[in-house]
């Protein structure tokens, strides 16, 4: 099992969360934990987009899918969009299984995310 490491990049129009690592019941508290924090940096007026990277995640549980979930719905509460980067089969195969790509659509890349503006956020 690899350690998580988890930054976040507050932005002037986003805040970028990057995970690397693996994602399971015993890391996921801490990525809940930074979610929240750029839930709330994300909620300034002039923002209102949060992008968390998972390019560098290993490994992808029941646990992570949860928590981006639970992000995404803080996000449409909040007025908030959340965007997800993932282009590994390691993070896409789990949200297709569970069809949550159905409801989050990935990008495959940060810039990608961050230049999209079909949401409105960007």
């Amino acid at each position: 099992m690899s350690d998580l490491v988890i930054t976040q990049d507050v932005r002037d129009s986003a805040v970028v969360v990057a995970v690397a690592g693996d994602l399971d019941t015993a890391t996921v508290d801490s990525l809940v934990q930074h979610l929240d924090a750029a839930m709330s940096a994300a909620s300034a007026p002039s923002r209102k987009l949060l992008v968390v990277d998972l390019g560098g995640v290993t490994y992808f549980g029941s646990a992570g899918l949860n928590a981006v979930l639970g992000c995404y719905s803080a996000g449409m509460t909040n007025g908030v969009a959340v965007r997800l980067v993932a282009n590994a089969a390691e993070v896409l195969r789990p949200l297709q299984v569970t069809q949550l790509d159905t409801v989050i659509s990935p990008y495959s890349s940060l810039p990608e995310a961050l230049a999209d503006s079909s949401d409105g956020a960007g």
